[in-house]
């Protein structure tokens, strides 16, 4: 079992983009490990689209079942339209946590609802692509930290080699 502060469960991801930019996600919210169960993914890895090669310091896990891979101490929070789960907006995050997706296609099983420490939904009208909504979860639990947003000096580190733009002062 990997230990980590916060990962990312997908259960039985259909898109191999998803996933790329689930990975995505990771890196830039600096998410420690992102675990996956089923067979779809495997089969469609040859796509690869991680195109940021977060993989190289984020592992991307198989797990026969998610729960198998939840270290003692993370909360189990489930992001999934639930009767009865908190809006995100009213959720405080766990400082230690492995937030669960379900498939783009299903849901996620009542078994692991069960399990859940929290369960939680994006209070948007319809559901979300998978990929999006782990990045406004993330964003999230970034914007609640408190953090340090880290100024022009993330900005410089961040950006596209591309983008040099500056903001002019009036």
């Amino acid at each position: 079992m990997t230990a980590f502060k916060v990962g990312i469960g997908l259960i039985n991801p259909k898109s191999v983009t998803n996933v790329g930019a689930v990975m995505r996600a990771a890196g830039c919210y600096q998410a420690d490990a992102v675990f996956y169960s089923g067979s779809r993914y495997a089969r469609a890895q040859k796509f690869h689209t991680d195109t940021k090669h977060v993989h190289r310091a984020t592992p991307l896990t198989h797990c026969e079942d998610l729960l198998d891979c939840l270290p003692a101490g993370v909360k189990l929070v489930c992001v999934e339209l639930v009767e009865g789960a908190t809006p995100l907006p009213a959720f405080e995050h766990p400082a230690e946590a492995l937030y669960v997706f379900g498939p783009e296609d299903g849901t996620i099983s009542q078994q692991v609802i069960d399990r859940a420490d929290a369960v939680v939904y994006v209070p948007t009208i319809g559901c979300m692509n998978l990929a999006a909504s782990v990045n406004v979860v993330l964003y999230d639990r970034l914007a609640k930290s408190g953090a340090d947003n880290g100024g022009d000096a993330l900005i410089r580190r961040s950006r596209d080699t591309n983008n040099r733009v500056k903001r002019r002062s009036s």
